[in-house]
């Protein structure tokens, strides 16, 4: 009676000792550090600079130690939080605007638990401390841009149909107006923009020559969201290579994305990263005798002493169309970029090689930079934030053969440069502008005591039940401290485990999760008891608790769960946050609660002789 098969008790041992061990990288709490990097990705950090700036840290009477060099950055680990941001204001000055020194965590989880990938959970900003940017796109001029290429895009397919017309021209509320030279044009470019353009509304205009096309709902709808996606995968991307820690970039709403940089104190160099996001233009040299060219500098000594390059306006296509971008190498081994392209932006580079065979084509890096600017309004000091545009050429080279939806870019200097053009083909494009129209900093020494605050709510919470449950229950009051201990292991081991990021109101979902644990226990004690004082015997009592509690239990927390999860679905961050920790504690407390009590239960007293059900005496 009341014994478990061995294969039970050795799945209730081995989830505990799993759950023990991925929560283990949680009790080794990082070091302070500083991390360097170059501002350009292409150049390899040296250890010039670590020697830099280990010597400016020492002439400060900063302590240092366990200094780490990779071809990215420097991880210099410091002996005094309190130093950080002295040591981060120090090397940086020491350094110059050259380098990009940022706050981070050193792990210190042993290496024989990282090598079954066992790491501590992520913090978020309000307890890690950071800078907090939310962030509006432009979808106006998104949309307005995309309508231009599709201008572009109308006027080379009507000509290949031999459709004739006067002109294509940008309206008022992202539209076009098709001006056809006669009626019979008219009807036979109605018909053909209905049959290759479905995502367009079209109505005909009076002077009955004319026809105005724009988005349909669902099209412009199709847009916004990809614009959203676009740039909340370039942010990630580009943040990560920067050496962020643990960065958020996350969708809030219709058009606008919430950008957090954990350990960044700096809100002027937070969005020197942020403005690394840019977009990418294919464009042909322009020839001799085109008055209508434009002239863009080459970036970054691209152009082999040639300082810059005369384009065309005309764009072929962006970096919105590149789908992949990876190095490879030549016969003679000297790198170059393979590039895929979506099938729209394939069938624009096939039409304008198989036309500019032997002419140069560039790829110009379009840099959007937010710029602030403080000014005095009502007598209220305000934050002025403006978008600043910055074009270079990175790639200049011959068309040597007609392609379409893949490429190879040749004429790179290095496997360095290389690298950095195939990161920008794959990550740099932002499909729309963005500018930030809220910031704030929340300090290390709050995330700190938030921590702290933390950590005193749970063991309090977790206190009070103790002394309750072991005053009422006694010895299953025992099998209960230690389901809920082990709960509070599993749930950490999650957030662990998945990668979840741990917040404020995290912890808050932690400490309801302690008193709703053990509410699980109580339903089953209390029901242990009533079956004993029905005339059961004491085994008998306690298998018809736990049996019989059960439904009650599960029906309790699968609805709880449910609201979890709602909050979950519909919640902001913090709201996220609280529905993450509250699933998690559901979840597992279904297992400590009720299997592994049960089987504390059977362990010690499966098989006995019992007088009496051990709960408000002493068991002897």
């Amino acid at each position: 009676m009341n014994r478990y098969p061995l294969w039970k008790n050795l799945l209730v041992v081995v989830l505990c000792l799993i759950g023990t061990l991925y929560a283990l990288p949680n009790i080794y709490p990082p070091d302070p550090a500083i991390q360097i990097a170059t501002t350009d990705s292409r150049k390899v950090v040296s250890t010039v600079a670590m020697d830099q700036a280990l010597v400016s840290l020492e002439a400060a009477g900063i302590g240092y130690f366990g200094e780490e060099v990779t071809d990215r950055h420097i991880m210099i680990r410091l002996s005094d939080d309190n130093r950080q941001l002295d040591a981060k204001a120090i090397i940086q000055r020491e350094l110059g605007d050259g380098y990009i020194v940022a706050l981070n965590k050193a792990p210190t989880t042993p290496g024989w638990l990282m090598a079954i990938g066992a790491k501590p959970m992520s913090l978020g900003l309000d307890l890690s401390g950071g800078v907090h940017f939310l962030m509006e796109v432009d979808m106006d001029t998104y949309l307005s841009n995309q309508m231009t290429d599709y201008e572009a895009d109308i006027k080379r397919t009507l000509r290949e149909e031999a459709i004739r017309f006067r002109g294509v021209t940008k309206s008022a509320g992202f539209s076009l107006t098709v001006e056809f030279r006669d009626a019979e044009n008219l009807a036979l470019g109605e018909k053909f923009l209905d049959n290759e353009y479905p995502e367009f509304l079209m109505k005909t205009l009076d002077d009955g020559l004319s026809v105005r096309v724009s988005f349909t709902e669902a099209k412009q709808s199709d847009l916004e969201d990809y614009a959203i996606n676009q740039n909340l995968t370039t942010l990630k991307n580009r943040v990560n290579e920067l050496g962020v820690a643990e960065p958020q970039v996350l969708r809030q709403g219709r058009d606008r994305i919430v950008v957090e940089l954990p350990g960044v104190q700096d809100t002027a160099q937070a969005k020197k990263i942020l403005g690394k996001s840019a977009n990418l233009e294919f464009r042909l040299e322009a020839l001799a005798d085109d008055s209508t060219s434009e002239i863009f500098p080459f970036r970054d000594g691209a152009g082999n002493g040639q300082s810059s390059a005369a384009l065309e306006r005309s764009v072929i296509i962006s970096g919105d169309n590149v789908t992949n971008a990876r190095v490879s190498y030549d016969q003679q081994g000297i790198p170059e970029v393979s590039v895929s392209l979506d099938s729209k932006g394939g069938s624009r580079m096939g039409q304008t090689t198989k036309l500019g065979l032997g002419r140069r084509m560039a790829v110009l890096f379009i840099e959007q930079k937010t710029e602030t600017d403080y000014r005095v309004i009502n007598g209220v000091q305000k934050i002025i934030y403006s978008t600043v545009e910055e074009k270079g050429v990175i790639s200049l080279a011959t068309i040597r053969g007609i392609f379409s939806t893949s490429f190879v870019i040749q004429g790179l200097d290095s496997p360095a440069e290389a690298s950095e053009l195939a990161l920008l083909l794959r990550a740099g494009a932002l499909a729309a502008p963005m500018k930030i129209i809220n910031e704030r900093t929340i300090g290390a020494s709050l995330g700190e005591d938030n921590i702290v605050k933390g950590i005193w709510s749970v063991a309090i919470g977790f206190l009070a039940v103790v002394v309750v449950m072991l005053a009422t229950y006694r010895l299953f009051g025992v099998f209960a401290v230690i389901a809920l201990s082990t709960n509070l292991v599993l749930v950490i081991a999650l957030l662990s485990i998945l990668g979840a990021t741990l917040t404020l109101p995290g912890i808050a979902g932690i400490v309801l999760t302690v008193g709703m644990a053990v509410d699980a226990n109580v339903l089953i004690f209390s029901r242990i008891r009533e079956e004993f004082e029905n005339g059961m015997s004491p085994q008998l009592a306690i298998s018809a608790g736990y049996d019989r509690a059960f439904t009650t239990i599960l029906d309790a927390n699968i609805t709880t769960l449910i609201v979890a999860v709602i909050l979950y679905a519909v919640g902001t961050g913090p709201i996220k946050g609280f529905a993450v920790t509250l699933s998690f504690g559901i979840i597992t407390s279904m297992f400590t609660a009720i299997v592994l009590t049960r089987a504390l239960s059977n362990w010690i007293l499966g098989g006995r002789e019992l007088k009496s059900v051990p709960i408000w005496e002493i068991w002897k």
